[in-house]
């Protein structure tokens, strides 16, 4: 079967587009991805996308911009300011592992720091797991260590969190309980749709793990870039670190050229199920691949100028591309939580309000606490994983 390697941003754009292609990225994944949302193909990715995009809307933004992280910023970020250091890569994990984990659906019973240790060391070891295409680990020992995690996880926080479910339908059922006293999360959606789904308990529990994964994942990975890329920009730029204090616009524009710069995931991968023509004319036959280089293609200069390989928020780009590129994927298979992370522009139209989305929320938390490079304990990158990826970003607070 002939592989097909496209490196442009329009003939990425076009190949997401594709309606015979479906996702082939997460094979090596399947003991934490198998059957989730991100995987599925045709009709049942559409069903399932259909009620769980129901969860992500505009109120749901807002609410969670200024109920909840707010909240969540200040408990982290305060205990790491007044100690004078910290380490941006658990720092934005952590911020993140309880809101991820209460959209999933995932019950905290205790509410303790002790739990939400659990919880982050379950979400770290599930993210290993959807990353193993790029693992630099030994797969076999890899696989080994999810399915103990996942084990775990559902006797710590599944299996209560989907039995108090259960109950509350069963009650519900009987007019016990009202229609607004239902949670509003994925695994509720799940299992009020379990029988129409045909959902196993299995693959519940994976779409619910990978929901708590992907969050904090891939916010906690776009975090971190942002960072490195803000604190480059004021080497050169010093007064622009009270902009992006001030200006929200000009702070989610500098998130935005992050994850441009730095997509979740180097590449898409999707296999032809059907007959497919690409945009430049070549044919593609039933089980060819087709790898979507989404690190050059958002690094295409005839779309972000001669300087796509520089962060610069600044920069403009034309109104039919998004200022992260292909960064959140695209076509059926576009990230769910994309605006959650990424935040909303404020809409002229209906007068709605600037949502700055969580990165960029994290990012003023961090630089309004005076967040700075350590200058004697520099950043290094994971090498456990191929990705351009921080394992260790420590600042300094002065």
């Amino acid at each position: 079967m002939a592989e097909i390697t496209l490196t442009r941003f329009d003939e990425v754009r076009d190949a997401y587009r594709q309606k015979g292609l479906k996702q082939a990225l997460y094979d090596a994944a399947g003991v934490i991805m198998a059957d989730t949302v991100l995987t599925l193909w045709g009709d049942e990715h559409r069903r399932r996308r259909r009620l769980e995009n129901r969860l992500f809307r505009r109120d749901t933004f807002e609410h969670y911009e200024r109920d909840l992280l707010p909240v969540a910023v200040d408990e982290v970020l305060d205990p790491a300011a007044a100690s004078g250091r910290g380490d941006v890569v658990p720092l934005a994990r952590r911020i993140v592992v309880n809101l991820t984990a209460a959209a999933a659906g995932v019950d905290r019973s205790e509410g303790t720091p002790a739990e939400t240790d659990r919880l982050y060391s379950y979400a770290v070891k599930f993210s290993e797991g959807a990353t193993a295409v790029h693992s630099t680990r030994d797969p076999a020992e890899l696989r080994a260590e999810v399915v103990e995690a996942l084990e775990r996880w559902d006797e710590d926080f599944f299996g209560p969190s989907l039995a108090r479910r259960t109950g509350l339908f069963e009650r519900f059922a009987t007019g016990e309980v009202a229609e607004d006293d239902l949670p509003r999360d994925v695994l509720t959606v799940l299992v009020r749709n379990q029988d129409s789904l045909d959902l196993p308990r299995d693959v519940i529990r994976r779409e619910v793990a990978f929901y708590m994964l992907a969050g904090m994942h891939s916010t906690g990975a776009a975090t971190t870039h942002a960072v490195h890329g803000a604190f480059g920009w004021f080497d050169h730029h010093p007064d622009d670190r009270k902009r992006m204090l001030d200006d929200p616009v000009f702070l989610q524009h500098c998130v935005h050229e992050s994850m441009r710069l730095h997509p979740a995931s180097p590449v898409a991968r999707r296999e032809a199920v059907e007959p497919a023509t690409l945009r430049d004319g070549t044919e593609m036959k039933v089980g060819d691949t087709v790898v979507m280089d989404l690190w050059s293609a958002n690094r295409d200069t005839e779309v972000f100028g001669a300087d796509a390989d520089r962060f610069n928020p600044l920069r403009d780009i034309r109104d039919d591309v998004p200022r992260w590129g292909h960064t959140f994927g695209g076509g059926r298979h576009a990230c769910i939580g994309m605006e959650l992370d990424g935040g909303v522009p404020a809409d002229e139209t209906t007068g709605a309000p600037i949502l700055l989305g969580t990165v960029a929320l994290i990012l003023r938390g961090l630089l309004a606490r005076g967040a700075q490079p350590d200058p004697d304990d520099p950043p290094q990158q994971d090498p456990n994983i191929t990705r351009v990826w921080w394992g260790r970003y420590p600042v300094v607070f002065r």
